[in-house]
C-alpha cells in the first residue's frame, strides 16, 4: 500500500462516490427546488434554479425532474408525454456517471412514447410498442430538463411533469449500506469499497479496480473501522494528493481554448461502453483510452455533475478574460455576440461562484442571460452585450442586459443547446470577456 495508490483510488473512485452521495442525498432531502423523492418515482421542480439549490453547476434556464432508478426488484417502465414540439430532454446518467442514453427533442422527437427501462443481464419480453434501455448498473439516474419561456409558462410544463411517469415492477433497496464506525475522513473509501462491488464498472475498468486490492477496497468486510495508524494515514495522504491534484486539473484544464474561454465540449466523452437509445456511437464522442481517461471523468463530475454530452448540450467555461485575467467581481466586463451562437434549441450564460460552482444571490434575481431572456436590447447592427458586474449599472440598456457577478472570484458557463456543426469545426467563435 503506498500514497500514490490511494491517490489513483481517489482519482478512480470519485466519479462514483460523488454522484452517489448526490443520489442518496436526492431521495433523503432533494436536491434545491426538487423534494426528496423515492427510487423509482420523478421528484419535480416547479421553478427555475436560484442561489437556494446548492447543487455544483446547476442551470437556471430549464427546469428539473429528476429520478433515481433501482431495477433490482425488476424493470421499471417509463412514460413519456407528447410535449408538442417543446424542448426536453431525458438524460441517463449510470453509477459511474456514464451518458448512456437519451430520451428528448433531439433523440426520439416529441411524440408520447413508452420505454422498458432494465439492469445488467435481464432477458424478458417486450411489449410492442416499448423501446428498450439497458442500464449499465443496477441504479441509474434520470436527469430531465424542460425549455421554459418565463414564468408565465410554468404552468404548461407542470402539466407535462404531472404526465411523465415510472412504474416499477417490484421493491427498491436502494443503495448498500456502508460499515458503521468508519472515520469521516476516511469515509470515501468505505463508500467506495461498497458500491464499486455493487455496481461493478466497465470491463475496461475492471483490471484497475483490482490492482487496487491492497487498498481493502476488494474485501467483503470494511477494512476501515480500524484500519491502523500506518494504514490510515497512508489512507489520509492518498486522499489529500488525490483531492489537491482533481483541483489543479479544474483550474489547468486541458480542453482546448478559445478567447479565454475553455471549450469542454468533450468532458463527457470518457464513456466508450454503453450507448443505448440517443447516445451516439461514434469515435468523435469519444475520448482516448488512456489513464489521463480517469482524470478528465474526475474533473467533469466535480464541476459538472450530471452533465450533458456535448451533441446534447454544449458547454464552454470561462475563469479568465480575454487578457487571460482571472475574472473577479471586483472588476466589470462586457461580452459582446456579434451573432448569437448557431443552435437549434437555445443558448445562455450562467453565472457561478468559486469554488462551489453554486448560483450566486443577486438584487435582480437573474442568475443566467440567454436567447429567451425578456427585454434584452441589442445594439444597432444586431449584436447584443452583455454587461457583467457586481453593482448595478447606471445606464438603462446595461441595466437590461446586466448579468449580476458575485463580489470575488466567478466563473461562467455557456450553454449551447443542440448546437450546430459551426460549433465544434471552429467556425463559429466565442467573445471574449472584455475587461471595462
Amino acid at each position: 500500500m503506498s500514497d500514490d495508490l490511494a491517490a489513483q483510488a481517489f482519482i478512480y473512485g470519485f466519479p462514483l462516490v460523488f454522484n452517489l452521495q448526490q443520489v442518496d442525498r436526492f431521495t433523503r432531502e432533494g436536491i434545491g427546488a426538487v423534494p426528496p423523492t423515492p427510487f423509482n418515482h420523478f421528484g419535480h421542480a416547479t421553478a427555475l434554479a436560484g442561489p437556494d439549490d446548492t447543487f455544483v453547476s446547476i442551470n437556471n434556464d430549464t427546469i428539473y425532474s429528476l429520478a433515481q432508478l433501482d431495477t433490482a426488484g425488476g424493470p421499471v417502465r417509463l412514460r413519456v408525454p407528447d410535449t408538442a414540439g417543446r424542448y426536453y430532454v431525458l438524460q441517463f446518467v449510470d453509477a459511474w456517471t456514464n451518458n448512456f442514453a437519451y430520451v428528448g427533442h433531439r433523440a426520439t422527437g416529441t411524440a408520447a412514447g413508452t420505454y422498458l427501462l432494465v439492469g445488467p443481464g435481464w432477458d424478458g419480453e417486450v411489449a410492442d410498442g416499448e423501446t428498450v434501455i439497458r442500464l449499465p448498473t443496477r441504479v441509474a439516474s434520470i436527469v430531465g430538463r424542460w425549455a421554459v419561456d418565463g414564468p408565465d409558462d410554468l404552468p404548461a410544463v407542470r402539466a407535462l411533469q404531472e404526465q411523465l411517469t415510472l412504474e416499477p415492477a417490484g421493491e427498491s433497496p436502494g443503495l448498500p449500506a456502508t460499515a458503521e464506525g468508519v472515520a469521516e475522513d476516511l469515509l470515501f473509501f468505505e463508500q467506495l469499497r461498497a458500491w464499486s462491488q455493487a455496481f461493478p464498472p466497465a470491463d475496461r475498468d475492471r483490471p484497475l479496480q483490482e490492482r487496487l486490492a491492497p487498498l481493502g477496497l476488494l474485501e467483503a468486510q470494511s477494512p476501515y473501522v480500524d484500519p491502523g495508524a500506518q494504514t490510515g494515514d497512508t489512507l489520509r495522504r492518498g486522499l489529500a494528493a488525490g483531492r489537491q491534484k482533481l483541483e489543479y486539473v479544474l483550474t489547468h484544464d486541458s480542453s482546448p481554448r478559445q478567447h479565454g474561454w475553455n471549450l469542454t465540449y468533450h468532458v463527457f466523452d470518457y464513456n466508450l461502453d454503453f450507448f443505448e437509445v440517443g447516445a451516439r456511437d461514434e469515435e468523435q464522442w469519444k475520448m482516448a483510452d488512456t489513464p489521463e481517461r480517469y482524470v478528465r471523468r474526475a474533473a467533469a463530475a466535480r464541476a459538472g455533475l450530471w452533465g450533458n454530452h456535448g451533441y446534447e448540450a454544449a458547454y464552454a467555461m470561462s475563469y479568465v478574460d480575454g487578457a487571460g485575467d482571472a475574472l473577479d467581481g471586483t472588476r466589470r466586463y462586457r461580452l459582446r455576440f456579434t451573432t448569437p451562437p448557431p443552435v437549434d434549441a437555445f443558448w445562455s450564460v450562467t453565472m457561478y461562484d468559486l469554488p462551489e460552482f453554486f448560483l450566486v444571490a443577486n438584487p435582480a434575481g437573474r442568475y443566467s442571460i440567454g436567447d429567451r431572456t425578456p427585454g434584452l436590447v441589442h445594439d444597432d447592427d444586431g449584436s447584443l452585450t452583455i454587461v457583467l458586474q457586481h453593482d448595478e449599472p447606471a445606464d438603462p440598456q446595461d441595466r437590461a442586459n446586466w448579468l449580476p457577478t458575485p463580489a470575488g472570484p466567478f466563473r461562467s458557463i455557456l450553454r449551447l443547446y443542440e448546437p450546430r456543426d459551426a460549433v465544434f469545426d471552429g467556425t463559429y467563435e466565442l467573445p471574449p470577456f472584455e475587461r471595462v
